[in-house]
């Protein structure tokens, strides 16, 4: 312990940690890229990393997690708040003298043998009055190097700010040398919102071990924002500019698996239109001096799913990972760089899947495992705007809600206001692929907002503060859409062409948001009409064009008592507002 920090509360928290994990060294993190190798240096001393060819992928590294350390762990995601309602029943809870109890003895000595690295960093850019600082006490030298991409490292904390502390140890008695983790039972992520703390014990692994990404950047500061009267959210931020060199501001939520990175870096078809990328996962959202919304993107790069991305789905993002990136749990193949299922080409001859075993065509399971992930520095994207690290944010214009609908839900239509808006995004909802219709509707899956695993309090409280900032907004609350790229006909086929052209729904958000297009009031929201879709050299029939912009009451009917049943869980903390919301739905339906 040499190192002394400005802020007292951190040298305090880091000696009581020091003495409880019993560390055989503390280091003391600063950012630099000298210390970034030292961290890849050592994970490769220790055969945890495995540097890729460098002619094929410079200075980027594989990594292979225990079998049992692959992806977020939502049963031992915890929401520790005094009071078990304030949790609410999304989440699970425990006591916080309980949990603290269980954690501090599975922290005890769990360090020895090991360094203690002291990470201080900044969740947006360093000095915006909308940013927040952490600092994360880990024994993984691959959280570190993850950490230096994820967030913005700094060497300090200053001694008038305050900063969130985030705990996190791989733990003692599971997995193997090459990836050290604890066993399943002993595994715990959790928060603690009114104390703004994050203990983390037993996985190495994403989320569960970058503190700095869902634990406080969404469950943690979802819980300040509602404390403060700002929004931290689940969504994707980008800058849609038209051929005349207007410029839209767009959030939008979408559950895993509905193309929110896909769409957060698009290469728009229609000509002359321009995205670029601020955030591809998470927003912090505050009212700026005038009255409007003004966002920024609290993370300093991507952590995103490997499988599926290919130059077809979504090139920017294949450009983005050429050089400087963590991969993990990707295949190998013979020549030194990843691979993953629906990456473009053929399958290599010669591949070595992500558990480290020989792997062809035929094999049982996949050569990738289905989570593999990226760590690449958001700097690295082809089209990140300009403005994406700007301090003050950049203006709200639209939000989107987006689900995966193979039935019933349309292409896009809009909100009739900003309660209407919050309604639709506290149904949103995605559906597994099945053979009939009824077994669709039944396994619907409602995440509102895009929350439900991120949200650090009670998500009906969650509701009420969405309805409240409407209020506080009046006349300057952006307009609320909601989009469906998912659709499918009666032979199982997407009926929308989907990616780029996904501009063209955009286009006409933007349109509305001029006044340049009507729209038609339908029992669900305002829906386009057909010619006021730009649609030049889309092969899309009318006919489908017509299904795609149908309201579907009758189906929509199905959805009624499920969607009574996901509001009963929030009992009395349901705001009035939206129950009433859900009876004209209902009544609209007819």
């Amino acid at each position: 312990m040499k190192r002394i920090f400005m802020n007292q509360k951190l040298n305090d928290w880091v000696k009581e940690m020091a003495e409880l994990c019993k560390p055989d060294d503390v280091y003391f993190c600063n950012g630099g890229k000298v210390e970034y190798d030292f961290m890849i240096n050592k994970l490769l001393v220790a055969g945890m990393a495995i540097r890729l060819n460098p002619k094929k992928r410079p200075n980027s590294y594989l990594f292979r997690s225990h079998p049992s350390d692959v992806a977020r762990l939502e049963k031992a995601t915890i929401i520790s708040s005094e009071n078990k309602d304030d949790a609410g029943p999304t989440n699970i809870w425990i006591a916080p003298d309980e949990l603290k109890r269980k954690m501090r003895a599975l922290y005890d000595g769990c360090m020895k043998g090991r360094t203690m690295f002291v990470i201080p960093f900044s969740m947006g850019p360093v000095g915006s009055p909308l940013s927040e600082l952490g600092v994360e006490i880990t024994d993984s030298p691959y959280v570190v190097a993850n950490m230096h991409i994820m967030t913005r490292v700094i060497s300090d904390i200053p001694a008038d700010k305050d900063f969130i502390p985030c705990m996190h140890s791989v733990g003692v008695g599971g997995g193997n040398a090459m990836w050290p983790c604890a066993p399943i039972e002993d595994k715990y992520i959790s928060h603690f919102p009114e104390e703004k703390l994050i203990w983390s014990y037993g996985s190495g692994y994403g989320g569960n071990a970058l503190l700095g990404k869902k634990c406080l950047a969404l469950r943690i500061a979802s819980y300040m924002a509602f404390q403060q009267g700002w929004m931290a959210e689940h969504m994707l931020i980008l800058r849609l500019t038209n051929p005349q060199g207007r410029r839209y501001h767009i959030a939008g939520a979408f559950p895993s698996a509905c193309g929110k990175t896909n769409l957060a870096m698009m290469n728009p078809s229609l000509p002359g239109w321009k995205v670029e990328c601020i955030g591809d996962d998470i927003a912090w959202i505050r009212r700026g001096p005038d009255g409007k919304l003004y966002a920024i993107n609290p993370e300093n790069g991507f952590f995103g799913v490997a499988p599926g991305t290919s130059y077809a789905t979504n090139p920017n993002a294949m450009e983005t990972i050429k050089e400087n990136t963590i991969f993990t749990n990707c295949a190998l193949t013979g020549d030194g760089d990843v691979w993953w299922e629906g990456i473009d080409g053929e399958i290599p001859l010669s591949l070595t899947d992500w558990q480290g075993n020989p792997w062809k065509p035929g094999n049982n399971g996949e050569a990738a495992h289905a989570n593999a992930r990226f760590t690449a520095p958001a700097a690295q994207c082809p089209v990140i705007c300009k403005d994406w690290e700007n301090p003050t944010g950049v203006p709200i214009d639209a939000f989107l809600f987006g689900g995966r609908r193979e039935s019933a839900v349309p292409l896009v239509f809009q909100a009739r206001d900003w309660n209407h808006g919050v309604f639709l995004g506290s149904i949103l909802a995605s559906e597994k692929t099945a053979a009939d219709l009824d077994k669709k509707i039944g396994e619907l899956r409602y995440d509102p907002m895009a929350m439900l695993p991120f949200c650090g309090y009670n998500m009906g409280d969650y509701f009420g503060h969405w309805l409240k900032i409407g209020d506080i907004l009046k006349g300057d609350a952006p307009p609320i859409f909601y989009v469906n790229w998912f659709r499918k006909d009666a032979a199982g086929k997407f009926m929308w062409p989907g990616y780029g052209h996904n501009s063209r729904a955009l286009k006409w958000i933007c349109d509305r948001i001029d006044g340049h297009v009507s729209a038609e009031e339908t029992a669900i929201g305002l829906l386009p009409k057909i010619e006021d879709l730009d649609l030049s050299g889309v092969n899309v029939s009318g006919e489908t064009m017509r299904e795609l912009l149908r309201p579907h009451r009758a189906l929509r009917r199905h959805e009624i008592p499920l969607i009574a049943q996901h509001y009963k869980k929030f009992g009395s903390r349901l705001p009035e507002r939206l129950a009433r919301q859900f009876i004209e739905f209902v009544a609209a339906l007819g």
